[in-house]
């Protein structure tokens, strides 16, 4: 009985974790550039049936107490896929088509300037001609900080990423690509840093003027997604309130005979 109200528990958690990551990408459905994230779990089934596969292992060897009967919970990850673009008619707002991140110099409470990455091409011009985000952090080149004329009158950025201000060539945007996606940690809902062992490969990745890349979360598949889970936590539930009702038996009703 005990280990129903285990199992049942283990159900329980699985499911309120994946409730969260489904709300945060509800809340992010419209933020530019958010990669929505996702949850793995694998149930008790399927990790017995890859033990009675594996021959290094006497799993049908195993005493019963030391099985685990719950829902073994996973690690979440980042769905990297290209999100959909909106024409915005704006200088500096930049998209990504193909995989590549746009590079930012972002410092911290020290004042040290540091590297991170991004798909949020939202940004504007401050008063001191550097290419900025919503928080300030600045827009790489190839040359550094990217600064612009505060006085240019025409600013075209083609699909490589060359800035043109007033016909003259002034940078380009360094966009950024990487072997594996798993040396990278997100640090807020659209800024990404890496760890030690990423390694930097080019970009393929054509760069939109005038456009933004959409979040690339499906709210319908999502809203759908909710509702499963709230049926599955449902479950587990009523699972857990059968066997309380059980064990009240076996306890004031069993014993007094």
């Amino acid at each position: 009985m005990v280990r129903g109200l285990y199992t049942a528990y283990t159900g329980m958690a699985n499911e309120q974790k994946r409730l969260d990551i489904i709300a945060n990408n509800l809340a992010n459905a419209a933020t530019v550039g958010y990669k929505e994230e996702n949850v793995t779990n694998q149930a008790f089934d399927d990790v017995l049936v890859s033990k009675v596969r594996d021959s290094s292992e006497a799993y049908n060897d195993r005493p019963i107490g030391r099985m685990s009967l719950g829902v073994k919970l996973g690690e979440a990850y980042t769905n990297y896929s290209q999100g959909s673009l909106r024409q915005t008619g704006q200088t500096y707002d930049l998209a990504l088509e193909g995989k590549g991140f746009f590079a930012l110099s972002v410092m911290d409470k020290d004042q040290n300037a540091d590297i991170k990455y991004t798909r949020n091409g939202s940004f504007t011009l401050n008063r001191d001609g550097y290419i900025v985000d919503s928080e300030g952090n600045r827009l790489m080149g190839e040359s550094g900080e990217i600064m612009i004329p505060t006085d240019g009158a025409d600013v075209v950025i083609d699909e490589s990423g060359a800035i043109y201000v007033d016909g003259n060539y002034m940078d380009t945007i360094l966009v950024t690509d990487f072997e594996d996606y798993n040396y990278l940690i997100k640090t807020n809902d659209t800024m990404f840093e890496l760890v030690e062992g990423a390694t930097i490969i080019p970009s393929t990745a054509n760069i939109r003027q005038g456009f933004t890349e959409q979040s690339n979360v499906n709210v319908v598949s999502e809203m759908v997604e909710m509702i499963a889970i709230t049926r599955a936590y449902e479950a587990n539930q009523k699972v857990i309130q059968s066997i309380d009702q059980t064990l009240d038996l076996a306890a004031n009703s069993v014993g007094k005979i």
